[in-house]
């Protein structure tokens, strides 16, 4: 498992159009995904010890900030032969029992994982109502292992900034996580 930093925010960079199944069994587009106020895009996946240190708070504020205005989408890139618990099948499971109040998507291509140069599992992208970024920095202090309860919400904080004023925070702190796991 190699551990990656995410590079810092390109501000204003355009989010990239998509068409994803998602485990509801939709295909989801960049425009049904985006809120009145701007939209999170998410790569994680179901293995990742990263990710799985943050999935309770990840549901949290995706809820919250979905009342700000700002919808939020996952979408898992892995290579599921690589890792079995990324199967289609499993992100199914994990999207029901935690409660995704988010559409959870497959890029079995990798190509999206690829258009919007998503290294590491999480990797937050965080857009304006334009759907211009604004954020590409961690959910909070987490690591492999979840942070304190009172560990300042970074992605929160700054989404919520992003609908409030549509401009993210100048100083990110990159996220970290496990490398995306590319088709070979």
């Amino acid at each position: 498992m190699v551990s990656l930093e995410t590079p810092v925010c390109e501000f204003d960079k355009p989010a990239v159009d998509f068409a994803l199944p998602g485990v509801d069994g939709k295909i989801w587009t960049l425009a049904d995904c985006a809120g009145e106020k701007g939209l999170l895009v998410m790569f994680i996946c179901n293995h990742c010890p990263y990710v799985k240190a943050i999935r309770e708070r990840l549901v949290r504020d995706c809820a919250e900030l979905k009342t700000l205005g700002i919808n939020s989408v996952a979408i898992m890139s892995n290579d599921p032969s690589l890792y079995e618990e990324d199967s289609f099948e499993n992100m199914k499971k994990i999207a029901e029992e935690f409660a995704f109040p988010f559409p959870y998507l497959w890029d079995e291509t990798q190509q999206v994982a690829k258009d919007y140069g998503a290294v590491c599992t999480p990797d937050f992208f965080g857009y304006n109502s334009d759907l211009r970024l604004q954020y590409r920095g961690r959910l909070d202090a987490s690591r492999k292992q979840t942070a304190t309860a009172d560990a300042r919400r970074d992605l929160f904080e700054a989404m919520r900034q992003v609908a409030e004023t549509g401009r993210g925070p100048e100083t990110q702190i990159p996220s970290m996580g496990c490398s995306i796991k590319w088709v070979e």
